[in-house]
Parts: C-alpha cells; structure tokens; sequence
C-alpha cells in the first residue's frame, strides 16, 4: 500500500466503500465496534486485497473510502447516500460533536458534504458490512 492520493477537488468520496485496488483504507475496526481512523490514509492494492480476504471479510475489519459513484451506487436515494440518512435517523444525534473526529476525507466527504458535522459524529459507528 502507499500514501493515498487526493481525489480532485470536486469529485464527493464515499466513506463507506468496498476494499477494491485504488480504494482508500481510511480506518480500523476496533474491539469497540467503533472505527479508529488513521491519520495518513493509505492507497489500497492488489496484494492488501488478496492477503485481506484471506480472512473476515474486508469491510467488517476496515473502512475504506472510493470516489462517490452516485446513482451506480445501491444506497444512493436519486439526490442524496441513503446510508448516512439510514445512520442520522437510527442515532439520533443532537447536533454536531464539540470537536470533529481526525478525518482525512472531509472536504470531499460526501457525508460530511450532505449533513454537515453531525455525519462526523455518526461516522465512526459505521461498519460497511455487505453481508
């Protein structure tokens, strides 16, 4: 893996993706359930890919991040990620966190981008389970 590279400036990142080469491995599941961010994101490949599959599927040990792909995507509601709306309404949160998270996507999250600092708030609780 490598040092993860930025997405253009415009293009919104999904913080919930799948573990695929190019992917963007933003964090760690802990004992928790909660998600540990790292703070230098890492580019994912194939040979993290092939030893991570080896075990537990990806997704339910890491958080991964890829460009936003919109309407292709399942979760996507024709405007807006069905997920973080899904995670807001379960959670409840009152507002946003007194300090935001270590995050290393923010400007181009598209959480963040839709529902503010709250969706910081969420995010770590987010397991991307496709089970």
């Amino acid at each position: 893996m490598s040092e993860a590279h930025p997405a253009t400036e415009n293009e919104r990142l999904c913080p919930s993706s799948t573990c695929k080469p190019g992917a963007t491995l933003l964090g760690i599941v802990q004992e928790d359930g909660r998600v540990g961010f790292l703070r230098t994101p890492l580019t994912v490949d194939e040979d993290f890919v092939e030893k991570v599959e080896r075990g537990r599927k990806a997704e339910k040990r890491f958080r991964f991040s890829s460009p936003c792909v919109e309407s292709s995507c399942r979760q996507w509601t024709g405007h807006s990620c069905g997920v973080i709306e899904r995670v807001m309404g379960f959670l409840k949160t009152d507002g946003p966190p007194e300090t935001l998270p270590l995050c290393s996507i923010r400007a181009r999250c598209r959480w963040f981008h839709q529902e503010g600092a709250r969706a910081c708030s969420a995010c770590p609780e987010v397991i991307t389970d496709l089970t």
